[in-house]
């Protein structure tokens, strides 16, 4: 592996993921696709501002959303730690973020608060719970769009990736399956920085890494999911998770996006096949089929994410991650990087974050 390749494609993956934050800033949160069209033309290509009666008001174009301002946060927190720190994490929450929340949905960096957050933020403030004792039963995307950094970090330590992933995500999210499909999607991100490709092979290599015990995922089957022979034994249990389905996931995926005989066209269209809410079951196949179908193409991908309506932030986010992580910073066109605000401190964010990762 190139030490150039992965930092680009690292890079990538960070500065994708701030792209289709501020994105789908505008058009967020859309259900009526007429009402988005109406708003916003045919066709989204940029940045945009949001409506003033609508979510994110008073915001501007190539602005964050909290979701973006948390990732900043967890960035920041990995460069400046060398690594994960979970007090260093926690401090930066307690002190840069919930002073500015009230626990109602409309308030806070970027104009709303999410479901999860709100939780903790209410467990901290009022409860004075520590941390720990701060999760919710949120089936949201809100730990992916934080510890995709996470998974840059420690994208050539799969193990050490799953288990601070794993714990980072019940600071917010105690759902065990919400917390496998959130290992598993940076595990994924992290083959993706590694030089590796979102299609048909990748869930096989995912399962090789369960099966030599760096993955918390349990699995009865034999190799390409062959079944088990009389007299196999249990195997050992490698972590936490009952089902090693959520690192199946992204190859089913890229095998629909590259069937001649299924076709979702126009490409948004992903978002009406795997719904337009909010959960992470209807948001992960999305994201992956438009990232294994636009693998080398950055703006179909993350644009297509956005003109799709409905939560076409978290899409647009974990699509930007996935994406950029394939075609590297490099690969991402330069109009998207600078229509970003702070553009410069965040590209640099995002390579600080990435040079740490051979030394990881």
């Amino acid at each position: 592996m190139s030490e150039a390749n992965i930092l680009d494609r690292s890079s990538g993956a960070i500065m994708g993921a701030f792209i289709g934050d501020a994105l789908a800033l505008g058009p967020h949160w859309y259900y009526n696709l007429h009402d988005l069209r109406r708003d916003y033309g045919e066709w989204i290509d940029t940045y945009t501002d949001p409506k003033p009666d609508r979510y994110h008001p008073g915001l501007k174009s190539g602005q964050l959303s909290q979701s973006g301002f948390i990732l900043t946060l967890m960035v920041r927190s990995l460069v400046d730690r060398s690594g994960y720190d979970s007090d260093d994490f926690c401090r930066r929450l307690d002190e840069e973020l919930f002073p500015q929340l009230d626990g109602t949905p409309v308030s806070g960096p970027g104009g709303y608060t999410s479901q999860s957050i709100r939780d903790v933020w209410r467990q901290r403030v009022q409860q004075k719970l520590p941390w720990g004792q701060t999760g919710s039963h949120a089936d949201t995307t809100e730990a992916i769009e934080r510890t995709l950094a996470i998974a840059v970090r420690y994208a050539l330590h799969p193990n050490q990736l799953a288990t601070t992933i794993t714990q980072n995500t019940l600071l917010t999210q105690l759902d065990e399956t919400v917390v496998s499909m959130t290992v598993a999607y940076g595990v994924v991100l992290s083959l993706l920085i590694q030089g590796h490709t979102l299609d048909t092979e990748l869930s096989g290599k995912l399962m090789a890494l369960v099966k030599n015990g760096q993955l918390p995922f349990h699995a009865v089957t034999r190799d390409n999911l062959q079944n088990p022979r009389p007299g196999d034994p249990d195997p050992p249990r490698a972590g936490r998770f009952a089902s090693p389905d959520a690192l199946l996931t992204p190859s089913y995926m890229a095998a629909a996006a590259t069937d001649s005989q299924i076709r979702i066209e126009p490409a948004w269209k992903v978002s009406i096949v795997y719904g337009m809410p909010c959960a992470i079951y209807h948001q992960l196949p999305a994201a992956y089929y438009l990232a294994a179908r636009f693998r080398n193409d950055f703006e179909s991908a993350v644009l297509h994410a956005v003109n799709g309506g409905g939560q076409n932030q978290a899409r647009a986010i974990l699509t930007g991650a996935l994406t950029g992580a394939q075609t590297g910073l490099s690969g991402i066109p330069r109009r998207f990087i600078d229509g970003l605000e702070n553009a410069a401190a965040l590209e640099k964010l995002a390579t600080d974050l990435a040079a740490g990762i051979e030394n990881s």
